[in-house]
């Protein structure tokens, strides 16, 4: 469960997000809005890359401000460009990284590098260099980076803007398979049109929360 009760967050001199009361335990959700409109506050707030600066936020029954480290063993964060998360030379270095700083026997970290890769279709790119992979594969590589922790939740910001048709769609299919909770944020619509729920933000207030057809009329009609 992730519960934000009368969040609000400012930066600077800027209210981002206002008065924001939400539970959602739906496995999948989607957040939209245009540009600005604190979408990607509200993912970072989920995880505690963000902190509200008044209200709280709770996740699996932990608060952000006081518990944020035991938060980010459960939560993955997938960010717009996977460059940002890809730190080793190859595929499968890059993958067995954080399993390796959470101090697991090799054995355990080959298996579940392996497994995931298999998962994810990338197996034959085990020892390729993680930075020449295409933008659709360095995307799933962050993920597949993410999955091998196993966390209860992942949070998903603008997993799809850099790709092309295909690779948005791979994405997709990889989302419907997810057995975990998934918070997507985008402006990729016809990524949710299966999603449980959509919340749609305006000038940083939920001003749309429904399932996912109503929810995208609510932010076209915003949009004209």
């Amino acid at each position: 469960m992730i519960e934000f009760t009368d969040v609000r967050v400012r930066l600077g001199q800027r209210d981002v997000l206002f008065d924001i009361t939400l539970s959602l335990p739906e496995r999948r959700v989607g957040v939209i809005g245009a540009n600005g409109s604190g979408k990607s506050t509200l993912a970072r707030l989920i995880n505690g890359l963000a902190l509200p600066s008044s209200g709280a936020v709770t996740v699996l029954g932990l608060d952000t401000r006081r518990q944020g480290a035991k938060i980010r063993r459960r939560v993955g964060f997938l960010f717009t460009d996977p460059d940002a998360q890809i730190v080793m030379p190859t595929v499968a270095e890059d993958m067995a990284f954080s399993l390796r700083r959470k101090g697991l026997p090799a054995g355990e970290i080959s298996r579940r590098v392996g497994e995931v890769l298999v998962r994810y279709g990338l197996d034959e790119y085990a020892d390729h260099p993680a930075h020449h992979l295409s933008g659709g594969q360095k995307q799933l590589l962050a993920l597949c980076s993410i999955m091998v922790l196993e966390p209860d939740i992942l949070v998903m910001d603008e997993p799809t803007t850099l790709l092309d048709l295909r690779h948005s769609r791979q994405v997709a299919e990889v989302l419907r398979t997810l057995p975990q909770q998934v918070v997507v944020v985008t402006h990729d619509l016809a990524l949710l049109a299966d999603f449980d729920r959509v919340l749609v933000l305006d000038q940083g207030r939920v001003v749309a929360d429904a399932e996912p057809e109503a929810a995208i009329g609510h932010y076209r009609k915003i949009m004209e």
